[in-house]
């Protein structure tokens, strides 16, 4: 197996490396590359390789651009420090996702995973990129949460928006009330319709509880809610494009 890292963190490079050769010492390691333009370059004159293990986050900007700019065939397991870029990520030739820092475990069981898969679809990797890209076609029209005791049947449409808090994850309904939710933001962003956007990693919200929104700093923009939140809400520099095309503008 070819692989090729992509990271601009050479602690981190060298940690991948080293777990990679634990998990099978006959990998091949093709290269270490620490940046979005690098990263092209050695794309558009080299072959696809087997795999690709990929940072989110590089110095010069996010890798993503690398694979719209320059689609490749080989399948991607992306690493970050954060998950507000999970679903974007399985956009592309995704088939993990892992936080860092990168566990030894998590990374084998990635590796598992891609051996799996490619034993399960032999050559057709067409067949195994449309496989791991499919997503629910219709999305749920309501929802199971938690109240108290009580487990309550909530309407989508009776959603404000949705926000976590020492690892819960909280609904808010336009009446105001609070209910708690046994799903991720990851998970309810990929499910729910898009009438949602994910502002931010805190905060996944219906395009009606959006009251007003004004430009920040540094390319960012500052949401008012409704119902009112105790705290600034931003939406980050990355997503601000895609939220000013999402709310209408």
């Amino acid at each position: 197996m070819k692989i090729l890292i992509i990271e601009d963190e050479e602690p981190a490079s060298e940690r991948i490396i080293a777990m990679v050769r634990e998990f099978d010492p006959s990998i091949h390691i093709l290269g270490t590359l620490q940046s979005v333009q690098e990263s092209l370059e050695w794309l558009r004159h080299h072959a696809s390789p087997d795999l690709i293990i990929v940072d989110i986050q590089l110095n010069d900007g996010l890798s993503l651009e690398i694979f719209k700019t320059n689609p490749v065939p080989s399948p991607l397991i992306f690493t970050t420090a954060y998950d507000e870029y999970l679903m974007k990520a399985f956009e592309f030739n995704s088939i993990d996702y892992l936080l860092k820092p990168i566990q030894k475990e998590k990374l084998h069981n990635a590796l598992t995973k891609y051996l799996r898969l490619k034993q399960h679809f032999a050559d057709n990797l067409v067949a195994l990129f449309e496989q791991l890209q499919k997503r629910t076609t219709t999305p749920p029209n309501r929802l199971v949460v938690k109240r108290g005791t009580d487990f309550v049947s909530l309407k989508t449409d009776d959603v404000a928006y949705f926000y976590t808090e020492h690892k819960i994850v909280f609904l808010i309904g336009n009446d105001g009330k609070r209910y708690i939710i046994d799903k991720p933001l990851a998970e309810l962003e990929n499910e729910l319709d898009k009438n949602f956007f994910r502002v931010n990693r805190k905060y996944l919200v219906h395009i009606n509880a959006v009251v007003r929104f004004k430009p920040h700093e540094k390319g960012k923009a500052l949401v008012d809610l409704t119902p009112a939140v105790n705290e600034e809400v931003i939406v980050s520099q990355e997503n601000a494009s895609a939220f000013k095309r999402w709310i209408g503008m």
